[in-house]
């Protein structure tokens, strides 16, 4: 076999004459069908556009692939056959040019401008796909044109490719293509760039990319979506679903989440959930959105105040993934009420034997459960703090507000205001 090709964009080849070993043209190239590969996707057949109709023909059966000319068969006859689309087809050309992709490198949503093929082991494969200005300079037959101009305003154009590897496909006929290594990354993209990219794709993919990512990363993901976005979400996923999200949310972002829903809806997922997360998020639902009770969060680093720095320090290991910060330790007694806080360098600076009451500080700042914005922000700017606790009406512990709680609530109308 003398296929002559070592890497080749898919632009240079469709529409391609395609002759047999006497050198008789027998139709244009129209597509490829590839199939999963061990490395990367591999083409198993050709697709062609003949006067007889659409016709395909094995890979196997293909002697030179060049730029210029495909050649097909040897002596014996070449086996072209009709083609009858498959449902679980995937054509090249028209499946993957022009889809919008996930760059998981660049944590955006691309599209396929052009794609790279190659060969390993003599097979055709799927190497990369070129999402920037050059592959649709080469698509449209200007690339030549826009290096000429680039030279002449002393620019170049930068060459923008990922591998296939490191792309997601987000179309449902293709994502049973992608890699483990894609699905492992989408996981480690921070919540924030995983929202953009849902913001950026058709609601169709949206469940597909979330069938990629674990329920915690989910529910991060969702509590970054505006509002409207994120009711476009959930509306994608079945309740069981749902609440297993929410059960991993912290429960002043599940509340958040929930009191965007029509109260029937969040009624019903509440009534799904496990009991002590439901209570935590309902007890949270029934204060003002926007009161200290409303964005506090009720599960936070408690200590009594019995205990050494050593056992301190052992507590915060042990639940360290259940709360929201391990800045601060609050020491409580068994009727809740606040007695002390700690900080985490002050443990760590402190002796393991050393009473956690002789190091707290109970000079206390905190806020009333009703308190507005604009007083936490004031109480956490003023002394310098990460997190405030929240009193109820009797002096009792009821949970804390981060600074990051408060600022979320501002950024909205921050980012308006930019924006005018």
């Amino acid at each position: 076999m003398a296929i002559e090709i070592n890497e080749i964009y898919l632009s240079s080849v469709i529409g391609r004459s395609v002759i047999n070993s006497k050198g008789d043209q027998i139709g244009v190239l129209r597509d490829l069908i590839m199939i999963p590969g061990e490395v990367f996707p591999e083409v198993s057949h050709i697709v062609i556009k003949s006067r007889k109709g659409i016709k395909t023909l094995p890979w196997s059966e293909v002697t030179l692939f060049t730029h210029v000319v495909i050649s097909t068969g040897s002596i014996k006859p070449i086996r072209l056959t009709p083609y009858l689309p498959g449902e679980g087809d995937i054509l090249v050309k028209r499946d993957l040019l022009d889809k919008q992709i996930v760059d998981v490198d660049g944590a955006k949503v691309v599209r396929v401008n052009d794609i790279k093929l190659g060969k390993l082991n003599q097979k055709l494969c799927i190497f990369s796909v070129d999402i920037g200005f050059r592959g649709l300079l080469r698509r449209l037959g200007y690339e030549g044109f826009g290096e000429r101009f680039a030279r002449i305003i002393k620019r170049d154009i930068p060459q923008s490719e990922i591998s296939w590897e490191y792309v997601q496909p987000l179309e449902a006929n293709s994502s049973k293509l992608a890699l483990n290594i894609a699905r492992n990354q989408m996981n480690e993209m921070h919540p924030a760039d995983l929202a953009d990219i849902i913001e950026n794709i058709p609601i169709q993919n949206i469940r597909t990319l979330l069938n990629t990512i674990d329920a915690e990363t989910t529910g991060d993901t969702i509590y970054e979506l505006e509002a409207d976005m994120r009711n476009v979400v959930i509306n994608q996923l079945n309740d069981e679903q749902v609440t297993d999200i929410l059960e991993e949310m912290e429960p002043d972002e599940a509340a958040d989440v929930l009191s965007d829903l029509p109260e029937g809806k969040a009624q019903e997922l509440l009534e799904m959930m496990d009991q002590e997360d439901a209570e935590d998020i309902q007890e949270l639902l029934e204060h003002e959105e926007d009161s200290a009770g409303g964005l506090m969060n009720p599960d936070y680093l408690r200590f009594t105040s019995n205990i050494t720095v050593g056992r301190a320090l052992e507590i915060i290991k042990e639940c360290a993934d259940e709360v929201e910060t391990i800045f601060y330790g609050y020491v409580v007694s068994e009727d809740d009420l606040l007695e002390g806080v700690v900080s985490l360098k002050g443990l760590i600076l402190n002796p393991p034997d050393a009473l956690i009451t002789d190091i707290m500080e109970e000079n206390i700042k905190s806020v009333r459960i009703d308190a507005e914005p604009e007083d936490m922000l004031e109480t956490l700017a003023k002394y310098d703090l990460i997190a405030i606790p929240v009193l109820d009406s009797e002096d009792k512990m009821a949970g804390i507000v981060t600074v990051d709680d408060v600022l979320a609530h501002y950024l909205p109308q921050i980012i308006k205001n930019k924006r005018r």
